[in-house]
């Protein structure tokens, strides 16, 4: 046991001589009451140590004794609804054990080691074993089978012993290789750390989320990377909820990093009473949330993205498809900016450390979709919100996100004001995984590719005209562009606007998505057409079908959507009323 003794004190940042036998990012107590921290700086005599928790009262002398090990998370069944801190510690266990406020130096186990989980033998006695192969299965929750892995630092080739199937706590013994290794239903691995693979593949899925402006104009693929940046009231989190509960993924990692205790508490109390939709039960059971408030520890904020991502990667491992709403970023940089200050470092952009584009991208990187050890394929997609002062999208967070992201949401300020949510705005977002998805999509339905380019082309005609509105009005404008206008309206709001709160709107199938959206091109093709032949746009705006439309989102349900094609005949049969009037006319 290494022990030293504290020499200088800079809040959450200590300096203590003693250590040089410790390696770096060891973990240590600190002081009298143990506080939880890790070495970030060795120098001849003399460690830097970033401390995780509350140092006030804390005394130069006090001593430092190293566990001689990095920091680590206990990866095990019983991580699925847990509610944990930025250093896995559960708030629910903590707060029964202390109150409502957490004590300097407490300590509870990150899972429980008093309950027996039943244990299905995947292997048998004797068997060759390998890193990452599956010893088992525990039912963790309803919609998680979790899968007892051989932690990948084991060097044993054959089970010496196999307890096989029966009841076991997750620190039982279940097998032991012929080395004398010992392996448990849990392990610890170094956040820090990326858990290996075999091999990395392309991305080929998207990651569905019900929200039409994200689906068919901005996709995400499964083992994709996303940033929502948006000033404050934009709609980060809300729009991160919404995804959140509605996306295909296996299993969701919120991790709330140094918001507003108010917004967490949101979050706390909304996610445990949701229901999740593909099993009628709480979207809990396959949801694990990390609270670390901005009133929390600092250093705590800034290693809770490690904590989240490492939760991924344990359950992508399983073969799952897992999703990470980071929110956000920004706070976790400015975190980043408070300990590089007090470790006296030069600062670069802003005040902000000149090594934050190398964290963000060891961050986003660990993202992707792969074969695992045991040969299942699994993913981890990363959404992170950014928070950038005043909205303000060329600040360094924001700026070299974009360089490790390739997918933009790009939250605008008029449309949340115009409360249009999800206010995504389509001028400044982009997404670089519609090529990738698109055979996908040719799968599902061959139309996507051509109705989102067509679309999309509209909404710019539509911005470069409303330049020219702005200086002499619409009604100065020739029919065919004022027509762009119309057509541009409703599909702002018949196709981008989607209410959270609605029933039959807060989540469409991609089916109705696409069929939407046809349904607003054709009447534009329908409508072009006729202004080419004399029809003036006043007739083409009273037709009834064109509200029908713009209605049809939060009228027609994900399982009736026969009700579109019903829409659509009302279409051909009016547009062709238009069109024989002025034929015989002409």
């Amino acid at each position: 046991m290494i022990k030293g003794k504290i020499t200088r004190i800079s809040g959450p940042i200590v300096y203590a001589e003693g250590l040089e036998g410790c390696g770096l990012y060891d973990v240590v107590d600190v002081g009298e009451k143990r506080l939880i921290g890790e070495i970030i700086r060795q120098k001849e005599g003399m460690a830097t140590i970033q401390v995780y928790e509350d140092v006030t009262g804390m005394h130069i002398g006090e001593e430092v004794v190293s566990n001689e090990r990095p920091l680590s998370l206990r990866l095990g069944p019983g991580l699925v609804g847990t509610i944990y801190d930025g250093i896995q510690r559960p708030l629910k266990a903590m707060y029964e054990e202390s109150g409502a406020f957490l004590l300097p130096g407490q300590r509870t186990e990150p899972i429980d080691t008093v309950r027996k989980w039943e244990f299905t033998a995947a292997v048998e006695n004797g068997a060759a074993v390998k890193p990452g192969m599956v010893l088992g299965t525990v039912q963790e929750t309803s919609s998680i089978l979790h899968k007892v892995m051989v932690p990948p630092y084991i060097k044993g080739t054959v089970l010496k012993s196999f307890a096989g199937s029966g009841t076991y706590t997750v620190d039982e013994v279940i097998a032991e290789t012929e080395l004398g290794e010992q392996i448990k239903m849990s392990q610890y691995w170094p956040l820090r750390k990326p858990r290996p693979f075999s091999q990395k593949l392309e991305v080929s899925q998207p990651l569905v989320t019900g929200l039409r402006v994200i689906d068919v104009f901005f996709p995400l693929s499964k083992g994709g990377t996303a940033a929502i940046p948006g000033g404050f009231g934009t709609g980060k989190t809300m729009t991160q909820h919404a995804i959140a509960k509605w996306c295909d993924a296996d299993l969701i990692v919120y991790i709330g990093c140094g918001e507003r205790g108010n917004e967490m508490t949101d979050v706390l109390t909304d996610f445990p009473k949701l229901i999740d939709p593909r099993t009628g039960r709480s979207l809990m059971e396959r949801t694990i949330l990390i609270a670390n408030t901005s009133n929390m520890p600092v250093a705590a904020r800034e290693v809770s993205l490690y904590s989240g991502i490492t939760l991924a990667e344990y359950y992508r491992d399983m073969g799952m498809h897992v999703a990470i709403m980071a929110d956000s970023t920004s706070r976790w940089a400015e975190a980043l900016r408070e300990l590089s200050g007090r470790m006296e470092e030069m600062p670069a952009e802003e005040g902000f450390p000149a090594y934050l584009p190398t964290r963000l991208a060891e961050f986003y990187e660990r993202a992707g979709r792969i074969t695992s050890l045991n040969g299942q394929e699994g993913s981890v997609s990363v959404i992170g919100a950014v928070s950038p002062p005043g909205g303000d999208f060329s600040e360094p967070v924001t700026q070299h996100t974009k360089r490790f992201i390739r997918c933009f949401w790009a939250l605008d300020r008029e449309l949340a004001n115009a409360r249009h949510y999800p206010a995504i705005g389509w001028i400044d977002s982009y997404s670089e995984y519609a090529a990738e998805i698109r055979q996908w999509w040719d799968k599902f339905d061959p139309r996507w590719a051509d109705i989102r380019v067509r679309a999309l082309d509209l909404l710019k005609r539509e911005q470069r005209l409303q330049q020219i509105v702005r200086l002499i009005g619409a009604d100065a404008l020739p029919e065919a562009d004022r027509l762009v206008l119309t057509v541009s309206e409703m599909i702002k709001n018949g196709f981008l606007q989607q209410d959270a709160f609605d029933k039959v709107d807060q989540f469409s199938v991609p089916e109705k998505q696409v069929q939407i959206l046809l349904l607003i091109m054709s009447f534009y093709e329908r409508a072009a057409a006729l202004i080419k032949s004399g029809c003036p746009l006043l007739r083409i705006n009273e037709l009834a079908v064109k509200n029908e439309i713009i209605r049809a989102k939060g009228v027609v349900e994900n399982t009736q959507l026969d009700k579109l094609s019903v829409i659509h005949n009302h279409l051909e049969s009016q547009m062709g009323e238009l069109e024989r009037l002025y034929q015989r006319e002409s």
